[in-house]
């Protein structure tokens, strides 16, 4: 019987939990954002400190304007901090300007959306191969057959986006966004325009892409049954780290979800 449920933050920033991760691919510290100026301004993620385990499958959550995609996208260098710091492994992505910024990006990261974002008029190999045609880097052919199979798509190479079903071409996507072995994978809610068979497959091949291919994901979600695909889920309210569960199911993350409801306000970190 799984009995852990929600563990409030405090206990998992600043590298004090009970479990500390032997790697760390990306962590956040008094990481923060603020959008607009004076009376205007809003707090979108307020001094994070929050660290995501290398090889692991991880989560954020939290309800509507909590900070969970702000965080991923400040994470994945795709905004600007308004203070704190932000690294990807050793590196700080806070401190780079724009060259190195678009480089890290490029050579480091993987992305996977709500919408595929595949180019219409290119075959799945075409649109998996594309990062490194972009980056003038060799293919690794052993890599793209590993891809492939394990993502079911040896049978669909041939074919264009507007042949493949939504499902198979988020697994293209994912294989686009693996196939130059990035450090991090952020997903953002990659099932969000899927069917739940479709939707189940896909998170499924996420959890393969780590476990098997030693990957490392951070997903954001709304879905609790989603995230009971990953290894751990990081709660957000408010803008700063409320809490996180290990293990997840569908039942502990509404749980933990719940128990975000009942907080009189944010828990302090």
């Amino acid at each position: 019987m799984d009995t852990t449920v929600f563990q409030p933050a405090g206990s998992l920033s600043r590298g004090a939990g009970p479990r500390p991760p032997a790697a760390v691919a990306a962590r956040a510290r008094g990481l923060a954002k603020v959008y607009g100026t004076g009376a205007a301004a809003v707090t979108a993620l307020d001094a994070v400190d929050v660290d995501f385990a290398a090889g692991a499958f991880t989560a954020i959550m939290g309800p509507s304007g909590s900070g969970k995609s702000t965080l991923m996208h400040l994470l994945a260098g795709l905004d600007s901090a308004s203070s704190g710091q932000a690294f990807l492994g050793a590196t700080e992505i806070t401190g780079l300007d724009d060259g190195d910024l678009t480089r890290l990006r490029r050579d480091r990261v993987g992305f996977v959306f709500q919408s595929f974002n595949l180019l219409p008029m290119f075959t799945a190999t075409q649109n998996i191969t594309l990062p490194l045609e972009l980056a003038g880097a060799p293919l690794d052919r052993a890599w793209f057959d590993t891809l492939v199979t394990t993502l079911g798509l040896t049978e669909r190479l041939t074919h264009r986006p507007a042949e493949l079903s939504g499902g198979q071409q988020q697994r293209v996507a994912i294989a686009r966004a693996l196939i130059a072995k990035p450090d991090v994978v952020f997903a953002d809610e990659p099932t969000g325009n899927l069917d739940s068979r479709s939707g189940a497959e896909v998170l499924s091949f996420l959890r393969r892409s780590v476990r098997e291919l030693g990957r490392t994901v951070i997903m954001v979600t709304h879905d609790p049954t989603a995230a009971a695909y990953a290894d751990r889920v990081v709660l957000l309210a408010d803008g700063r780290v409320a809490g996180e569960i290990a293990d997840p199911t569908p039942e502990s993350v509404l749980a933990g979800l719940d128990a975000l409801r009942t907080l009189d306000g944010p828990v302090a970190s």
